[in-house]
């Protein structure tokens, strides 16, 4: 079922992007580059894209001979600078006390010298490396995990994988580490990939593994959809930047969130794998060709572009969870009062506000200029607390509700500004396909933006993006 779904979203398929997008994009020279770590790095350092510092790099066996391992710190990665899909990197996460060069992974389980020299011979030997030539291990800063995602990630660094085309981020994914991965963020190896709306940098869907599609981090109730990722517009950023810096064409650019730094840069994928496809559970094809000739002119034109593209599957996915229309802060209404009389309006959404209230230049508009000039004659006490409020509302009530048709209901309203004796009328208006009836309170807002504002007693019908 999930695979007949996924063809219908316009899968690209692992020929149809090399040929189509890697081979006529890529060329030779900027995919050497994505390929050397060390090369790719310190390229994008120059162009003020934060990456994690280098400690140390070991090219050959004379350098490993003499390397002092006591002056590495206490947390690093090691890594090989043309490793392909994780394999060969080594993360550790402190040093043994009272331990001479002992240091603790992930895991807990302990890592000697001995260790380091042993995978960094295998990583000089091109063990790792995509070609199996002769390589160079190199040292640099551990990432330090953003508490936006230790709930979600064990014992690792989750990354976003974003996939930037012509200048426009198109798609991008969250990758979490698990137990069954050992705590890399690697879907391969069982870690999880949740889909991301481009507008909001919300997570959506998730995936562990190949295709296994999961709502819940494992062994726990843990939603994976809804998670804010933090400095989203700055990760979306980054990635345009880097390639342009890069020459890339088509580009999978892994981000990540260091809990001081902020966005860091990984790496830079020539040939990024297509499981964020799954992940988002929608065909990267149809994508590629919305943005595929469009002008560019910046690295924030195309995070706008992307946005107003590919943006609002979050809003889609809570409004079919919770049946609820998803509206923002100023939304248009048509509002229908007396004798047919309609009028078109913005109107500001306020949940701190329980009742709704409209201008009396608005009430005059659409027929309620009648029950106006009723209320102005009515006698009003001025001197209204909050301790003989009711009794006074309850008099009013009694004394004037039968007076005129239209005036269904008297309210006192305490505020900052003072306290004022409204008349509420009954209106009915239309919010994003959604008809509300409802008493709205009568004021005089001519100094204020908005001739409408919508309290919260009407919003039971929808989400509010603040």
């Amino acid at each position: 079922m999930f695979k007949a779904y996924l063809k219908s979203k316009s899968i690209l398929g692992m020929n149809s992007r090399n040929l189509r997008f890697i081979r006529s994009h890529n060329l030779k020279k900027a995919k050497r580059l994505a390929d050397n770590k060390l090369k790719s790095k310190k390229l994008l350092k120059k162009n003020e894209i934060p990456v994690p510092k280098l400690i140390a790099k070991i090219k050959n066996r004379k350098n490993l001979d003499s390397f002092n391992f006591a002056s590495l710190p206490n947390s690093f990665v090691l890594k090989p600078n043309m490793g392909l899909g994780g394999e060969g990197i080594l993360v550790v996460y402190g040093r043994k006390k009272n331990a001479h060069n002992v240091w603790v992974k992930a895991d807990k389980s302990l890592v000697t010298e001995d260790d380091l020299r042993n995978q960094i011979r295998n990583i000089l030997d091109g063990s790792f490396s995509r070609t199996s030539i002769p390589d160079i291990a190199f040292f640099e800063d551990r990432v330090k995990l953003s508490k936006t995602f230790k709930p979600y990630s064990f014992r690792g660094i989750p990354d976003i994988r974003v996939i930037v085309y012509n200048n426009v981020p198109v798609m991008a994914m969250l990758r979490l580490s698990t137990k069954e991965s050992e705590g890399k963020a690697n879907l391969q190896l069982g870690g999880i990939g949740c889909g991301i709306d481009m507008a909001t940098g919300t997570t959506t869907s998730a995936v562990q593994g190949k295709s296994r599609i999961i709502e819940n981090v494992p062994n726990s109730r843990l939603s994976l959809s809804g998670i804010r990722i933090p400095n989203w517009d700055q990760i979306l950023e980054l990635a345009v930047k880097s390639q342009q810096i890069s020459g890339l064409g088509f580009l999978g650019a892994d981000i990540t969130i260091d809990r001081e730094m902020g966005p860091v840069f990984l790496e830079l994928n020539a040939r990024p794998g297509l499981s964020i496809q799954v992940a988002n559970m929608e065909g990267l094809l149809t994508r590629l060709n919305r943005v595929e000739g469009l002008k560019v002119k910046s690295a924030k034109h195309g995070v706008k572009l992307t946005k107003n593209l590919f943006g609002g599957a979050i809003e889609e996915e809570l409004e079919e969870i919770s049946g609820k229309r998803v509206i923002g802060v100023v939304e248009k209404i048509k509002l229908f009062g007396k004798n047919k009389k309609e009028e078109e309006i913005e109107a500001k959404i306020d949940t701190g506000a329980y009742s709704t209230s409209i201008d009396e230049e608005l009430a005059f508009k659409i027929g309620f200029g009648e029950v106006l000039d009723y209320f102005k004659k009515i006698e009003k006490p001025k001197d209204v607390t909050r301790e003989n409020g009711q009794k006074i509302m309850e008099d009013l009530k009694n004394k004037y509700l039968k007076g005129h048709k239209d005036l269904l209901d008297i309210d006192i309203v305490y505020s900052s500004s003072g306290v004022t004796i409204r008349p509420k009328v009954k209106i009915r208006f239309i919010m994003d396909k959604e008809i509300v009836i409802t008493r709205a309170n009568i004021i005089k807002r001519e100094n204020l933006k908005y001739s409408m504002i919508i309290g919260r007693k009407d919003l039971k019908k929808f989400l509010v993006e603040v």
